[in-house]
């Protein structure tokens, strides 16, 4: 059983981890192999149905779906997979609205933003992504907190 940590904890927890598996850098490691977390994610095939499933979660969750009430899902799938599959190392380039822009508007909260994550982490799960990976991923996309964050 997995247990989950407030982001913040989440966050820690991973910086710590990141200093101590510093010391033990292998060739499949992204430092080493930069596309090495791409390809645990399954590609960007991979990331294409991972985020088809985040997506219908995030539309799902009474916490924060109405965020995403007038959205066009499929569209934001596609910004989705193209961002991750560049955070992750792969070979895409993506070319949407940089984070702050698309938030300013939106009010999102710490709240909204824990949901995402944890939408994002079922996903995963449910994609039997190893979690070395997901952590990994995660923390690549936890500075776009800043940018999210609105309220």
């Amino acid at each position: 059983m997995k247990i989950r940590l407030p982001l913040a904890l989440t966050l820690l927890c991973l910086a710590v981890a990141s200093g101590a598996m510093a010391q033990t850098r292998t060739a499949t490691d992204p430092v080493a192999d930069p596309a090495a977390l791409y390809r645990s994610f399954g590609e960007k095939a991979g990331l294409a149905l991972l985020m088809d499933d985040f997506v219908h979660r995030l539309a799902a969750d009474p916490r924060i779906s109405d965020k995403f009430k007038n959205t066009d899902l499929d569209h934001l799938k596609s910004q989705l997979t193209e961002q991750l599959c560049q955070v992750a190392g792969g070979p895409c380039h993506y070319q949407g609205p940089d984070m702050a822009a698309v938030h300013a508007e939106m009010g999102v909260g710490k709240g909204h933003f824990n949901a995402l994550v944890e939408d994002l982490q079922k996903a995963m799960e449910a994609r039997s992504i190893p979690f070395s990976a997901q952590n990994q991923m995660l923390a690549r996309l936890a500075p776009m907190h800043r940018d999210i964050i609105t309220q």
